[in-house]
């Protein structure tokens, strides 16, 4: 039997250096997930903090980190804190939260590869249980998130609107 996981792949006209950016670059994370902000080194082993500017909230956990990272090339964490204040942000129900926090942590890996005028971005989700409620709700964002993503890349957004939206 098969780990539930989640595996989506999009191709984006565009550079593996500017999909590492829109995957690493706090002020495309912005863009991309309505206001989220990731940040961190993105060296295995550092910390991912989540952050709601616009709501003033941060999410630090020593426990949400990076686990590979070859620029340009593939980028694996840990997913994700769930907090009370990450569930009032994202509009979730204190019913949700609870089923959120009961899982175990999962992770998520993006693949890069360069296909020349085009890169072929792999994201797997994955190490859910059975039943995931985690699981149902990435399925339905990610798409979204990577939509937004290759739309951003794909205008070629320049670095000066980009770093704005931070």
């Amino acid at each position: 039997m098969s780990k539930p996981e989640f595996v989506y792949t999009t191709y984006i006209h565009t550079t593996p250096e500017r999909v590492w950016q829109g995957l690493t670059d706090p002020a495309f994370t912005q863009r991309c997930w309505n206001g989220l902000v990731f940040e961190s080194d993105w060296k295995p082993g550092s910390t991912v903090t989540v952050r709601y500017p616009e709501h003033d909230v941060t999410i630090a956990d020593a426990a949400q980190v990076v686990l590979e990272s070859d620029p340009c090339k593939r980028l694996s964490y840990t997913w994700h804190t769930f907090t009370p204040e990450w569930a009032t942000v994202s509009g979730f129900s204190d019913e949700l939260l609870a089923r959120f926090s009961a899982e175990r942590r999962s992770k998520v890996t993006f693949d890069i590869e360069d296909l020349g005028e085009t890169v072929k971005l792999t994201v797997v989700h994955d190490d859910f249980e059975p039943g995931s409620a985690v699981l149902e709700a990435v399925t339905n964002g990610w798409p979204r998130f990577l939509a937004e993503l290759k739309t951003l890349l794909e205008t070629n957004l320049p670095e000066s609107d980009a770093h704005q939206a931070a």
